[in-house]
């Protein structure tokens, strides 16, 4: 049996819907200006990427446009603690890797929360729904308010991986360039994705346990095993 155990405050955290482009450009255009309107508001951005090279291409971008910001990745580990805790400062932009900044709260500034609080930007999706939920947590915690967003594009490696170029093709037919995707048409396709991700990595979990147990049983002639 299941039980649900309900959250310590109840939850205000507001989901906005998704963006998927056709190409990467569009994307990162996508994501420049919307960063650059939040700036604006004085929302403090969390802007959660898959790698180092993904953030640190969002952050010559952002240099480009002249939005001040912080990144996080693997090449600043001595000051992560501090970088990700002022995060939540009124205006802050703070670029990070999946990995980056976990196990430090974000604690919002005064005032940030009646402006909506932390708003959580990933630039794509992941191959589990669980990061997602991962990365999307960070933002209204305890109560807080806050939202969250992805802007991604066809040209993810999630979506090249599972669909290919035949798919790609017969997407283009009903995309436009510099537009994100009807609801219709970017919902099944990322979910599709996602779900056969996840059936790929679970179908390997399953392989390696096997294998294993049956190296266990081979072994078990020469006493207990390990």
């Amino acid at each position: 049996n299941v039980v649900t155990i309900p959250t310590n405050c109840p939850v205000q955290r507001l989901s906005v819907p998704d963006k998927v482009f056709l190409n990467a450009d569009d994307k990162w255009g996508e994501i420049v200006n919307t960063l650059r309107t939040l700036h604006e508001q004085q929302r403090p951005v969390l802007v959660g990427t898959r790698s180092v090279a993904e953030s640190e291409h969002l952050d010559s971008l952002l240099t480009a446009a002249g939005l001040p910001h912080q990144v996080l990745n693997a090449r600043q580990d001595q000051e992560e603690a501090q970088i990700i805790a002022q995060a939540g400062q009124p205006g802050r932009i703070t670029v990070a890797t999946n990995m980056a900044g976990r196990g430090t709260d974000i604690r919002l500034a005064p005032g940030v929360a009646g402006a909506g609080g932390l708003y959580v930007l990933a630039t794509s999706r992941h191959e589990a729904r669980r990061i997602d939920r991962q990365l999307s947590g960070r933002g209204g915690r305890q109560g807080d308010t806050g939202s969250f967003q992805t802007i991604m594009s066809l040209e993810d490696d999630l979506v090249k991986e599972y669909f290919g170029d035949v798919m790609m093709r017969i997407v283009n037919r009903w995309g436009k360039s510099g537009t994100p995707l009807p609801l219709w048409l970017r919902r099944p396709i990322v979910g599709i994705a996602q779900s056969a991700a996840e059936r790929h990595h679970s179908r390997i979990r399953r392989e390696l346990l096997k294998l294993d147990d049956n190296l266990g049983d081979m072994l078990a002639f020469s006493g207990r095993t390990e």
